[in-house]
C-alpha cells in the first residue's frame, strides 16, 4: 500500500499541481483519474499554434521535474501513484495535433495508459534506473511520444 497523501500537503502549490489538482489522490487508479483531469486542460491547448503547444509542453515538463521531485522528497517515497503531473504532460504529448474529436481522443487516452501501464522498452528500463523528478517524468513523456506516434499512424491511415 503507497504513503497515503496528507491533505495538508496540497496547501503548497508545488504539491497540489503534482498531484493534479487532487486527481492523485484516487484510491483506486490514480493514474487513470489523473490522466482524465488532464483532458480538460488540453482541450485549452488546442487553441495554441502547434509551436505555441510544444513550448508549453516544454516548460510543463521541465515544471513536472521540480514538481514532482519536490513531492516525492516531502512524501519520501519515489514516484508516488498520486504524482500524477507526469500523466498530464504525458497525454498532452499523445494528444498533440490530435482533432478534437470524441474517437481520436479516447483511442489517444487508450493508448497513452496503455503504454504509460505496459512499458515498453526503454520506459521500463527508464523507470527502474533513472530517479527524481526527472526519473518520474520521463516515462509517462515517453508513453506519450509512443502514442502519439501510434495516433498519428492510425490517423494517416484513416
Amino acid at each position: 500500500m503507497a504513503t497515503k497523501i496528507p491533505v495538508t500537503l496540497l496547501k503548497n502549490p508545488v504539491h497540489l499541481l503534482s498531484v493534479g489538482f487532487g486527481s492523485g489522490l484516487a484510491t483506486k487508479a490514480p493514474g487513470t483519474f489523473g490522466t482524465l483531469a488532464a483532458l480538460p486542460f488540453w482541450y485549452v491547448l488546442q487553441f495554441l499554434s502547434p509551436a505555441n503547444y510544444i513550448i508549453v509542453l516544454i516548460l510543463a515538463f521541465a515544471a513536472g521535474v521540480y514538481f514532482c521531485g519536490e513531492t516525492a522528497k516531502a512524501l519520501g517515497v519515489h514516484d508516488h501513484g498520486g504524482i500524477v503531473w507526469d500523466e498530464f504532460v504525458g497525454l498532452w504529448i499523445a494528444l498533440f495535433l490530435v482533432p478534437v474529436n470524441i474517437f481520436w481522443i479516447a483511442l489517444g487516452f487508450a493508448l497513452f495508459r496503455l503504454f504509460d501501464i505496459w512499458k515498453p522498452w526503454p520506459i521500463r528500463v527508464l523507470d527502474a534506473k533513472v530517479h527524481g523528478g526527472f526519473g518520474i517524468m520521463i516515462d509517462d513523456v515517453l508513453a506519450g511520444v509512443y502514442a502519439f506516434l501510434v495516433l498519428q499512424l492510425c490517423f494517416v491511415l484513416s
